[in-house]
């Protein structure tokens, strides 16, 4: 049995068994073991341990369960709502403003949390029923808020970053700088859509009556202050990191801590806050940590068989493609395999095989792990089954149909593979932060 027909039915088994729906890290796991003890016997046995021993002595892992509670934190402590009563007041004038200040609130819960979800959850719960109670359209709206909460994985601190370096190998730190100015372009193409498009049909974002902007100067002000502490909070921690004068889990812990301070002086730091944030950490980090050993033992029984160089060839020698051709039909992969998966799984699935092959193909790593997390972000939200989609379903009102949900997405979805599309053709939207910034 030739190497290449046992790398196909590594990869065939793999499939099948996450097909049945099986957890992806049993999936993953169970089917490297198997395979390492098919090929080397007994030694194979030690193929689980050695991955371990490479996640635990991975030092950066620390800032994940450091910002995931840093995040739930905050989201306990009321700070989202107030930086929406912000945002209400003071853009409420403006046809779409409410609709513009939610993308603004997903960017500083972004900024925040890392996870996609948490901006999901806050903003159909907080920012849905006030846009549609508005009169806002409720197929413009349901799209905000979904493009909006996608920013979570690529603005920094994004988890799915820290993920995608432990396969890559690729310093975290750098990555989070790699995804600055792309989330912060991608928000504001979301922004000017918004403002185009209210500008010419404003039926669709209403802007407030005279009355309910006729808030006092003092009032307004008051509100303002709502968005200081997390500008204190990201400041203290992405400053710090920036100038040189902590090391990126220094900084995650100065987040954290920065987090239970702020709850504390709000007066909302309770037991109960605490002990659910703590368990939500804890399930999401274990769930992490499990999915990076599966992918780690997966990885090396693929590597060991050369199975990547053989795919490399096959690509480039007997087909005659050239690197780009390569590297777009693997985005096109992703956004397929959006369709049924989530990031997490896309990435542990295909790491093994695209990640050294762009490396042997002469693409920057750190570049093509932004690439993968706007793909992400464009496969979460592509019907039939984007993640973001059903998410949306479950949390919104049931005057919000899935067809309304799948028409939503449409413009965004457009606007995202423009994004894609700069940041393929103009690099440097990705690398220059990290190449003029230097980091511990």
């Amino acid at each position: 049995m030739s190497y290449e027909f046992i790398a196909i039915l590594m990869f065939s088994t793999m499939m099948v068994m996450l097909i049945t729906g099986q957890r992806v890290f049993g999936a993953i796991g169970f089917v490297a073991v198997i395979f390492a003890l098919f090929l080397w016997g007994d030694g194979g046995a030690e193929l689980a341990f050695s991955a371990n021993m490479k996640v635990m002595k991975w030092y950066p892992l620390l800032t994940l369960p450091l910002f995931v509670f840093m995040g739930y934190i905050l989201s306990e402590s009321g700070i989202a709502e107030d930086l929406y009563k912000m945002f209400h007041v003071w853009m409420g004038g403006l046809n779409g403003g409410l609709a513009i200040g939610t993308i603004g609130l997903m960017v500083v819960i972004s900024a925040m949390n890392g996870l996609s979800v948490a901006g999901m959850a806050i903003g159909a719960s907080i920012a849905l029923p006030e846009l549609l109670r508005r009169g806002y359209d409720k197929v413009m709206v349901t799209g905000v808020i979904q493009a909006g909460s996608s920013l979570g994985i690529l603005v920094p601190p994004s988890v799915v970053l820290v993920l995608y370096g432990m396969i890559a190998r690729q310093p975290v730190g750098k990555l989070w700088l790699a995804g600055v100015f792309p989330g912060l372009m991608m928000a504001g193409l979301f922004i000017l859509y918004i403002a185009i498009r209210c500008k010419l049909q404003p039926e669709l974002g209403p802007s407030l009556s005279k009355e309910e902007r006729n808030v006092g100067w003092g009032e307004k002000f008051r509100l303002l202050s709502a968005g200081l502490v997390p500008l204190f909070i990201f400041v203290s921690m992405t400053g710090l990191f920036l100038m040189g004068k902590t090391s990126l889990v220094e900084s995650s812990a100065v987040g954290a801590t920065a987090s239970l301070i702020a709850a504390l002086a709000r007066g909302k730091l309770t037991f109960r806050i605490l002990h659910d944030s703590v368990q939500k950490t804890l399930a999401i980090s274990c769930m992490f940590m499990w999915i990076i050993l599966a992918a780690l033992a997966f990885g090396a029984v693929f590597d060991g068989l050369g199975a990547v160089k053989a795919i490399e060839s096959f690509f480039l020698g007997q087909l005659g493609l050239n690197p780009w051709t390569v590297l777009i039909m693997m985005q096109l992969s992703f956004i397929l395999m959006g369709m049924f998966l989530d990031d997490t799984a896309m990435l542990v699935i295909v790491a093994p095989l695209y990640v050294p092959m762009v490396g042997q193909l002469g693409f920057d790593l750190i570049w093509y792990g932004v690439l993968y997390t706007i793909t992400c972000q464009i496969a979460y939200m592509t019907p039939p089954f984007g993640y973001n989609l059903f998410l949306m379903k479950a949390m919104a009102p049931k005057e919000v149909t899935l067809t309304d949900i799948y028409r939503s997405v449409t413009p965004f979805v457009l606007i995202m593979m423009v994004g894609l599309t700069l940041v393929i053709v103009f690099p440097q939207l990705a690398l220059w932060l990290p190449e003029h910034v230097s980091i511990r």
